[in-house]
This record gives structure tokens, sequence and C-alpha cells, in this order.
């Protein structure tokens, strides 16, 4: 996660300067098919425009730190409905709601969640899975998501 702490960081400044939330990012690496993805939202959305805007700004960036030295594609867009959850402070803001996730460990012998976010408390997370109650260390999860519900 170091390295995706370091790029949000870098990458943080140039999607808020221009007036955009930087909600996230994930690196995905695939060989010579691998993927930046960046997540921004506002509270008007965010259109087309707004993707390629941001998506110069941050080329720029990235092409003068050069911070993977790999192939990659970048990819700029919005969280949508099912968004990533990346900080503890999207998971507060998600209690009550069902979100799916994976743990980099295993816990009761599994590492994939799904369930109704009960409560962050510091760094724990507490989920309710079928009839089950889980808590899960924030440092400790791998990937996370908003589950839609319709």
């Amino acid at each position: 996660m170091a390295r995706n702490d370091k790029l949000a960081e870098m990458l943080r400044p140039a999607a808020e300067a221009l007036g955009y939330e930087f909600w996230g990012l994930e690196y995905v690496n695939q060989g010579k098919h691998s993927v930046l993805r960046v997540y921004i939202e506002h509270e008007n959305g965010i259109t087309v425009d707004d993707c390629a805007s941001v998506s110069h700004q941050i080329s720029g960036i990235l092409d003068v730190e050069d911070p993977i030295s790999s192939q990659y594609s970048l990819e700029v867009s919005s969280p949508g409905l099912d968004r990533p959850l990346f900080t503890l402070a999207q998971f507060e803001q998600q209690t009550g709601n069902t979100i799916s996730l994976r743990s980099q460990i295993a816990i009761d012998g599994r590492r994939k969640f799904k369930g109704k976010l009960i409560s962050v408390t510091g760094e724990r997370l507490t989920i309710q899975v079928d009839s089950l109650v889980v808590e899960i260390d924030f440092r400790d999860i791998e990937k996370a998501n908003l589950v839609v519900e319709l």
C-alpha cells in the first residue's frame, strides 16, 4: 500500500487545485497492461471533460516525477455508485450501508466479506455478515467497496 499512499500524496493536490475531491486511487499491476485508476468526486457530479482535465494535470506530474517505472495506462473517473473505499472517513460515511471487502489476512478462515457496516471505532471496522459479527483492522483491508442495493 505504500506505493499507493505516495502516489495519492503526489496526485491529490493536482485534483484539488482544479476543484475536485480526490477520492482515491488504485494501481493494478498487469505487466504491460497495468492501470493506474484515479477517482475524483464533485458535488455537481463528474463529466468526461472533468476526467480529461484532471487526467491532463496528473499526466504532467507523472511524466515529471516518473513514480512508476513500468508501462501503464492512466484512467480518471468518478467512483460511481459502487464506489471503492480508501480511507477511514469514507468507511465512516458508509456506516449502516452494505460493503464488500477483501482482507489481507484470513479471519475465521476467510478473506472476503460482504455485509452491513455497523461501526468504525478507531481503526477497527465492525461488519454484520449474515448472523456473524466480524471485526477487521483497517490496515488489514486489501480492497473494499460500497454495495449498491436496488
